[in-house]
């Protein structure tokens, strides 16, 4: 068992840190302050060709793994950006997985080779009001008319809805009374965002003010059968391969954001002079920090392993799940040390940790709670009965 980084991913740590280093804690201070979308940030992650690392050569990508990919997303977070910078590419790394294992070549083609050459932006679409993590009650409905479904409905908690010009979508093509299995009877589309037949709504949220989060209302939005993926009513099934991936690259995104905050508190505990001696010296302030390196190192492990299984064709489910939980817990008590270090001083934007401790819940609540993540490791690792 070897735990040392290979040449190819030391190239990409060092490459996507350097380039990271052109958009200082100013530049994402300014963000926060005042949102509107890093074009910038996101324009130059997409001329170093770092948007398809993941993606098939054939496609206009890398090639490389997702192991690769959470080395990048880590990165990225852990050099200030955070949330802020990691949620600007999120997608572009594993969302149009589904695409790639059940599209056709001609969909392959047109759709993923935009998204990893970063010529186009996209949204992914499956949360509902009223549905929340419960995927298989889906209400929005697409109807099949002739070569064309007509969708109508709503979803909520879209990310980058407001400059995304395709949209990875979620429907319901099949009423629920009408399927054996409530995962059927849902399909999966990948299609351009009609903004006439798409109202967008922006939600204002604690953090993470760059990249907008939205709910979108449906309102005889037409698709053409051309970009449904796959079969009708198995999207439930092709969403699956987008999942683990999804969990990995969020759990190095939190891993990333709690060692920014560590490095941030361990900083200012060197030099913050109180009682005639640095706090740094007081074990009160060392243990919880190194507590907090501890956890995220462990989370850190979980998480490459996840990627590990996931990049050799491996079962990674429960993996995956482990590495999202640990990692949104130890994220998020990083920077909560982080700003309980730096005591008032904590609590103002100049020092940066109370940003990234509102950014922190984010992958502590999404894509999937804590409870769920947990809910599926008591069932499925330790084979206690569904509680849900």
């Amino acid at each position: 068992m070897d735990f040392r980084v290979s040449e190819d991913q030391q190239s990409v740590l060092e490459a996507v840190a350097k380039l990271c280093r052109r958009f200082d804690d100013a530049y994402w201070l300014e963000r926060d302050r005042h949102g509107g979308f890093p074009s910038d940030f996101y324009d130059a992650m997409a001329q170093e060709g770092w948007l398809g690392i993941c993606t098939n050569q054939t496609y206009g990508g890398s090639g490389l793994g997702i192991t690769e990919a959470a080395i990048m997303m880590r990165t990225i977070s852990e050099s200030g950006a955070g949330l802020s910078g990691a949620s600007t590419v999120h997608i572009n790394i594993f969302g149009l997985n589904p695409v790639a294992v059940f599209g056709s070549e001609e969909q392959k083609q047109r759709m993923i080779r935009p998204i990893a050459e970063g010529r186009e932006k996209a949204c992914f679409a499956v949360t509902e009001p009223n549905t929340g993590l419960n995927t298989t009650q889906l209400k929005l409905r697409a109807d099949k008319r002739g070569d064309r479904y007509v969708v109508n409905g709503q979803k909520v908690w879209i990310s980058t809805a407001q400059v995304a010009d395709n949209i990875l979508l979620l429907a319901r093509t099949t009423p629920l009374d009408q399927v054996k299995k409530p995962t059927d009877g849902l399909s999966l589309f990948y299609t351009r965002f009609d903004r006439d037949r798409i109202r967008v709504a922006e939600i204002e949220k604690m953090g993470r003010k760059a990249v907008d989060s939205n709910e979108l209302f449906f309102e005889d939005f037409e698709i053409p059968e051309s970009d449904r993926i796959g079969d009708e009513g198995k999207g439930f099934e092709y969403i699956l391969h987008g999942m683990n991936p999804e969990r990995v690259l969020i759990a190095a995104e939190a891993v990333g954001l709690g060692f920014a905050a560590l490095r941030k508190a361990t900083e200012y505990a060197r030099e913050r002079v109180v009682f005639n001696r640095p706090i740094g010296k007081n074990q009160a302030i060392q243990h919880p920090l190194a507590v907090c390196h501890a956890n995220l190192e462990a989370a850190w492990l979980a998480t490459v392993k996840a990627a590990w299984e996931y990049d050799n064709g491996l079962p990674c489910g429960a993996s995956a799940n482990i590495a999202k939980y640990l990692a949104g817990e130890a994220g998020f008590q990083a920077c909560q040390t982080a700003v309980m270090t730096h005591g008032g001083f904590g609590y103002a934007k100049e020092y940066h940790v109370e940003r990234y401790l509102r950014e922190s819940l984010i992958p502590r609540i999404a894509p999937v709670s804590p409870q769920l993540a947990l809910c599926f490791i008591a069932e499925k690792v330790l084979g206690l009965p569904k509680s849900y």
